[in-house]
């Protein structure tokens, strides 16, 4: 089995940012080291919530050159691809619970020139995503229930990402994995020691304890000592 080693990247996600100030909040994030902006786009249908569309998309593109990670919580993706792609995203996450035609959706991501994941909740079995996993740029699996930001994070997702990670190594090793939710310095070792290698923080970067630059230097230190482990 291959043992393709991934570096660890940190994704900010703006959920949590002061929008009144966010081209700030970006700038901070950026600082302190953040090697991704993770967008969470919602529409009130997939997800119980309504953010925002390509418009903010596009503005958080002006303020920074770092990847934008564009993760589509809502019904009928395929839709919108190109308006994402467009407005900056680097890369796009859709769901697999959203697509009926998910192959076809990746494959559209890739014509449009960015990067292609797929997103699995977390009651939905990591098999769903096998057959898509070789034609992937990354795996995201949610560690809470997508539709709001500061949620706790799912304990039974450590195990998850384990599974997951060994069939990514099986079908695809260049994949990254990524996870999603209710993630600090108290568990982050433990997610990348579960294999994921891309991870989201939304308020244990933007909180009012610290500031952004001092929770992504803390985050990173308590990350840096974990390592995957197959067991």
């Amino acid at each position: 089995m291959s043992q393709t080693k991934h570096p660890i990247k940190i994704a900010p996600s703006i959920l949590t940012a002061d929008f009144g100030n966010l081209a700030a909040a970006i700038r901070a994030a950026e600082e302190g080291g953040a090697d991704y902006f993770h967008l969470d786009v919602m529409d009130g249908r997939f997800v119980p919530n309504i953010t925002f569309g390509a418009k903010v998309v596009e503005t958080v593109r002006g303020v920074t050159n770092l990847p934008l990670d564009v993760h589509l919580m809502i019904e009928e993706p395929e839709r919108y691809l190109a308006d994402f792609v467009q407005a900056g995203a680097n890369l796009i996450s859709v769901h697999v619970e959203t697509c009926v035609h998910l192959h076809r959706a990746i494959q559209r991501i890739t014509e449009l020139g960015c990067r292609a994941s797929v997103a699995i909740n977390p009651a939905t079995p990591i098999e769903m995503a096998r057959e898509i996993l070789p034609f992937v740029d990354m795996i995201l699996v949610m560690s809470v229930n997508p539709g709001f930001g500061s949620q706790r994070f799912i304990e039974t997702s450590t195990s998850k990402l384990r599974r997951m990670k060994k069939l990514i190594d099986e079908l695809n090793p260049l994949c990254d994995l990524e996870v999603d939710g209710g993630i600090d310095v108290n568990n982050i070792d433990d997610v990348v020691r579960s294999g994921a290698n891309v991870i989201v923080c939304g308020s244990a970067v933007y909180n009012t304890r610290n500031a952004p630059q001092a929770n992504l230097a803390a985050l990173r230190k308590a990350a840096s000592s974990a390592q995957w482990q197959e067991i």
